[in-house]
């Protein structure tokens, strides 16, 4: 995998005008904290990955977030960790350049979540809870990414349970793999953005 990735390139470029600096500066610190870093594109958005994922960038309307994919097996000495939020919630809402802690500190976050990578630290499973009857029941992939990234969950969750069902029909209605991926990588986009399933035809 190469440490570039053009999709990256063209992600930026397709962001809003305010979120271009950020995301350009976000991942230049990556890429100083470490030449193992390699970027890719997961479920829409740029990641950076050694040894698996390690840290995560997203572009919304109005805001951008950066984060770690073990943000709740950091140490936080600096005190800029949602650690209940693993991926592009981490930081919280980025608005501007200023929002984000200085560089030698990010730089620091970065190689000690890689580190976790290195020494193949993992995160623990998921605890089962019994499903109620009626309760919208949320299949392992999806919730994992939901638990990966606060801001989308938060959105789904503001959702009522009709709509829910909605995207989850669509995830398990897929025939194959790929459609399923693929409709998820759009399920985030339009969550994201607080889109119900059939948006369109509302």
């Amino acid at each position: 995998m190469e440490q570039y990735d053009s999709r990256v390139d063209a992600y930026i470029a397709k962001s809003a005008d305010f979120a271009k600096p950020i995301l350009t500066h976000l991942r230049d610190l990556v890429h100083q904290a470490s030449p193992e870093l390699k970027e890719t594109i997961k479920w829409s958005c740029p990641f950076f990955d050694h040894e698996g994922p390690v840290c995560q960038l997203a572009a919304f309307k109005q805001h951008c977030a950066f984060g770690f994919w073990k943000a709740g097996l950091m140490d936080d000495p600096y005190k800029i960790l949602n650690q209940q939020a693993d991926t592009a919630g981490s930081l919280g809402r980025i608005t501007s350049l200023a929002d984000l802690p200085a560089d030698d500190i990010l730089i620091q976050y970065i190689r000690q979540a890689l580190s976790l990578n290195l020494q193949g630290i993992k995160t623990p499973p998921r605890p089962k809870v019994p499903a109620d009857k009626g309760a919208v029941v949320v299949p392992v992939y999806f919730a994992e990414i939901l638990d990966k990234n606060l801001l989308l969950k938060e959105q789904f969750e503001k959702f009522s349970p009709s709509q829910k069902k909605e995207y989850i029909s669509w995830f398990e209605e897929a025939k194959t793999e790929a459609t399923r991926n693929k409709r998820l990588e759009t399920a985030i986009e339009w969550i994201s953005e607080g889109k119900i399933r059939n948006w369109k035809y509302k």
